[in-house]
């Protein structure tokens, strides 16, 4: 098959470029992988990574055409034997074709220089085992050696060779095929799937560095819910997040019952990704019951509940962060914080609205607020189409309430109108506890709405109330 004009010019050119100095070298050279499998999906990306093996030295090659190539880059990793030459939107990685052998306590290889059939061994799936020639003699020409293009129209994911080999001989990729079938919404090949269930635990000897990233483009796949359902029955959700995996199950006393928590997670995940692209807000998601487990009891009188849920999830996001890999910054307590807050604007669905209870809310939210909301409404998973009609309909009852108080107090990311150093001078006080007992009195009085959020209305209730202070101090 030639490759025709569907791929962009300049690419064609690089191609050609390519083919002419892996000629000079006398070293055939093949692209392979993604970038061949997307083209024939019909999403190639706009700055796409290309992956190019070649009979021979890969850094051999990628130093000529950088030399060929003005103004692109070089950069060689002589341990891997690998080398990238990035040249305006394309990112070039080159690779000698090789085979490789494990010992059955690593997943290190024994590398060894090889031949093209060497290497499409070697590939994870068959979809990414396909390649084109850049050689002159058949260039363009489709080489899939295992069906990949029958698996393609097919919509199914497999490994070239027997699955319990290609998962031992590196067990990240279950959590590849489980990623790429999420990703294209195709389905795992039987035998395949079975596989991954088989050696669910061999994941243990991969950095969890490797498995977040996996882990991460599931969660950002257009239906995450997807790939979570496979690793939820192919057993390796257990084995790197148990938390989650514990979700699963549902409980019945004197025949009441709870929703299974797991899959109802999963729902809330799903109408988060449905309104958002952000890999945070949708953590919050997986996050946000993450601690019903430990606090779930049965009361007589209500039922299940499961008290406390949002204060233990939020304790908790930090270290399953640690664990997962996942980073300790501000994205952490964003999550933390709407994992915390979660239950917050559904309890002021239920409840008459006051202000002071919605500046409140937007006090303790603050920037966060828009995402909690949003992360709110995909909590209402009801299959009762009434109850979720009026809990939505209260729900943008409070949404225009938010509105009306932020426009009028300005409360979010709201800093004290008084100084330190305004309320020792006004107060002739030294450095103590006191001055925090009158900033928090004021931020009270402001939150309660007793007086306007404003300087001179909080100096004013200040001196007021001057005399208590001192009493206190």
């Amino acid at each position: 098959m030639r490759l025709d004009y569907s791929i962009p010019d300049h690419h064609q050119k690089v191609f050609e470029t390519i083919s002419e100095q892996a000629r000079k070298l006398g070293q055939p050279v093949y692209v392979v992988g993604g970038y061949v499998r997307d083209y024939y999906l019909e999403r190639l990306k706009e700055e796409p990574d290309i992956d190019l093996v070649t009979i021979g030295s890969g850094i051999t090659l990628a130093e000529k055409l950088h030399k060929t190539l003005k103004g692109s880059s070089l950069a060689v990793y002589k341990q891997f034997g690998t080398a990238q030459v990035k040249y305006h939107d394309l990112e070039l990685e080159f690779v000698g074709a090789r085979k490789e052998s494990y010992r059955r306590d690593s997943r290190k290889p024994i590398v060894e220089d090889g031949t093209l059939e060497d290497d499409q061994l070697r590939r994870d799936l068959t979809i990414n085992a396909l390649s084109w020639s850049l050689n002159a003699e058949n260039y363009g020409e489709l080489l899939d050696p295992f069906g990949g293009m029958d698996d393609l129209d097919a919509r199914i994911v497999r490994t070239p060779i027997d699955p319990h080999q290609t998962f031992s001989d590196d067990p990240l990729r279950m959590m590849r095929a489980i990623r790429f079938a999420s990703q294209l919404q195709f389905t795992i090949h039987e035998e395949t799937f079975q596989a991954i269930t088989d050696m669910a635990e061999r994941i243990n000897i991969i950095s969890k560095e490797r498995i977040l990233e996996e882990l991460n483009k599931i969660i950002l796949a257009p239906v995450p819910s997807t790939g979570f359902a496979m690793l939820f029955k192919s057993g390796l959700l257990k084995q790197f997040f148990h938390e989650m995996h514990n979700l699963h199950g549902v409980k019945e006393i004197n025949g009441q019952r709870h929703k299974d928590n797991f899959w109802h997670t999963l729902q809330v995940l799903d109408n988060v990704a449905e309104k958002s692209d952000d890999l945070w807000l949708r953590w919050a998601a997986i996050m946000h019951d993450i601690a019903k487990p430990p606090t779930q009891r049965f009361d007589e009188t209500v039922g299940w509940t499961f008290h406390g849920h949002d204060a233990l999830g939020a304790k908790w996001t930090k270290s399953i962060f640690r664990r997962l890999g996942l980073p300790l910054d501000e994205r952490m307590r964003y999550v933390s914080k709407l994992v915390r807050l979660h239950l917050r604007p559904i309890a002021l669905v239920s409840d008459e609205v006051s202000d002071s209870a919605i500046r409140r809310l937007i006090y303790e939210a603050g920037d966060y607020i828009d995402d909690l909301m949003a992360l709110c409404r995909a909590d209402i998973t009801s299959k009762n189409e009434y109850k979720v009609k009026k809990f939505r309909q209260n729900f943008a009852h409070v949404e225009e309430k938010i509105k009306e108080v932020e426009q009028k107090d300005r409360i979010r990311n709201w800093k004290n109108p008084l100084s330190g150093d305004e309320i020792m001078e006004a107060l002739d006080l030294e450095p103590c506890k006191t001055i925090g007992d009158v900033k928090k009195a004021v931020k009270e009085a402001i939150l309660n709405g007793d007086i306007p959020n404003d300087h001179d209305a909080a100096y004013g209730y200040m001196m007021d109330h001057k005399d208590e202070f001192l009493n206190q101090h």
